[in-house]
């Protein structure tokens, strides 16, 4: 049997670790990759995972070396998280400096140095923008880009005076759901809220279509909702990829009733965020939001109340105030027109004696002249009136008889007249005489239907009942 040279693994191992710490001693590399299988051993800062790249038309791996961070490459990794507030995991493109290291059981491996956060914050940006641009192209009917922003037709709708009817959008096991509802049912002024829970995933790409389908059910619930709430707890930036689809973004823009977002983030603005009718960072403060919304309202309401109250008050005091100056000028009038009469009646009581006093002695002249004629006419005046008597005592007697006769002859015509005109000698030519209740009708507007009239003629009374009427025009 023949023997062949060989050498031991190890021996080849400990080869290939030569050649490559003599080609890669101090040195490191930037690399772009894709992470995969990633692990993360929080106690003791490991991170353990594979660098890979892909063919970007088929998707097909081209390379793919596993990777380890400890150490300073943990701490970096750390500090990218909380720098582009994303969590370093699967599907996730950096750009990273690594050493390239061989262990003799553990095989080739890179070891992370640094991690440059600049570069998956910009790959991030440029798909956002990319999907801006497209909604902008796409959609150019409900999204326009302004100087301050983008307009939408949901940006574009009127919030009503009070909000309390509310559709919310969430994940039911969200932390932020509750700090919303525990917000919006504690609200210091005891505002009531109706609100009508449409719960759905509210992270990962993938999800956005359940996301824009229960915006579709809120539609088709035909309910008069005054706000739709998208709100969920808090998250890594990747978290919350999926408010920047298209499609979601298109939803959001279009939809009918104001929406109102409560995504959860503190640095980064969402596509969702900027198409909705409001942004808010947090649950909590959209459930603020709404109700300093209500509460404006309120206020709006009680200043002016309060102004019509002092408008009231102000109308009344000026009503006040003239009353009191129409009572003082009437009171400074009458005591006027008192003080103006008061001395007319002294003047006249001053005047009246005199006047008084100087019509009597004038009657008494008067009467003691009248007397003295009284005294020396008495009997030219009785001889004068005796045959001014006598004469119309003839006068009399003449007038009386003709009086008398043509009196006579008025009575007899009268009587001819009366004769001719009584009752009794109409009824004799054939007129009748109408009675009901007693009373002579003189009219057929003093009747109706129904009825019961008597008919007097020259020779008997005819009892009747009006059955009907008919109106004649003179005839």
């Amino acid at each position: 049997m023949e023997i062949r040279n060989y050498i031991t693994l190890s021996q080849l191992a400990t080869g290939i670790q030569g050649t490559i710490r003599n080609a890669f001693s101090g040195q490191s590399y930037w690399v772009v990759a894709d992470i995969t299988s990633h692990s993360f051993y929080p106690a003791k800062g490991y991170h353990y995972f594979d660098l890979v790249e892909k063919d970007a038309r088929s998707h097909q791996l081209t390379a793919k070396i596993s990777a380890t961070a400890w150490g300073n490459g943990s701490i970096r990794i750390k500090e990218f998280e909380n720098v582009t507030g994303q969590r370093f995991t699967n599907d996730m493109q950096v750009l990273v400096r690594v050493a390239v290291e061989f262990h003799a059981i553990y095989g080739l491996k890179l070891s992370l140095i640094d991690i440059d956060p600049s570069f998956t914050i910009g790959q991030l940006e440029q798909q956002k923008q990319a999907t801006l641009q497209r909604l902008l192209t796409d959609c150019a009917d409900i999204v326009q880009r302004t100087p301050e922003g983008y307009m939408t037709l949901n940006k574009g709708l009127r919030l009503n005076p009070v909000i309390q009817r509310i559709a919310v959008l969430s994940s039911a096991s969200s932390a932020g759901y509750q700090d919303f509802m525990h917000t919006l049912q504690n609200n210091p002024y005891k505002y009531a809220f109706y609100t009508d829970n449409y719960f759905t995933a509210v992270q990962g790409e993938a999800n956005a279509t359940q996301v824009c389908a229960q915006l579709s059910a809120i539609t088709a619930s035909h309910k008069q909702y005054d706000a739709v709430v998208i709100i969920r707890g808090g998250g890594a930036q990747t978290d919350l990829l999926l408010f920047d689809q298209f499609v979601l973004g298109k939803a959001v823009a279009g939809f009918p009733v104001p929406i109102i977002t409560g995504i959860g983030h503190q640095k980064n603005e969402t596509i969702t965020d900027m198409l909705a009718h409001t942004a808010t960072k947090t649950p909590t403060r959209t459930a603020e939001l709404i109700i300093a919304h209500n509460r404006s309202f309120e206020e709006t309401l009680l200043t002016q109340q309060s102004q019509l109250i002092i408008r009231m008050q102000q109308m009344l005091s000026g009503r006040h105030q003239q009353l009191s100056s129409l009572h003082a000028g009437i009171m400074n009038r009458s005591r006027d027109l008192l003080t103006y009469h008061k001395e007319g009646l002294t003047r006249a009581r001053q005047v009246i004696p005199q006047k008084a006093l100087h019509l009597l002695l004038k009657q008494r002249h008067a009467i003691t002249q009248l007397s003295g004629q009284l005294l020396t006419k008495p009997g030219q005046v009785t001889a004068g009136k005796q045959q001014e008597l006598l004469h119309i005592r003839k006068d009399i007697q003449v007038f009386a008889r003709k009086l008398i006769q043509h009196q006579q002859q008025q009575l007899a015509h009268h009587e001819t007249v009366v004769r001719i005109m009584s009752p009794a000698s109409l009824l004799q030519k054939g007129f009748a005489m109408v009675q009901h209740k007693g009373k002579i009708i003189t009219s057929a507007a003093q009747l109706s239907a129904g009825d019961e009239i008597t008919v007097q003629m020259a020779d008997a009374g005819v009892q009747a009942t009006i059955t009907s009427k008919t109106t004649t025009d003179g005839y």
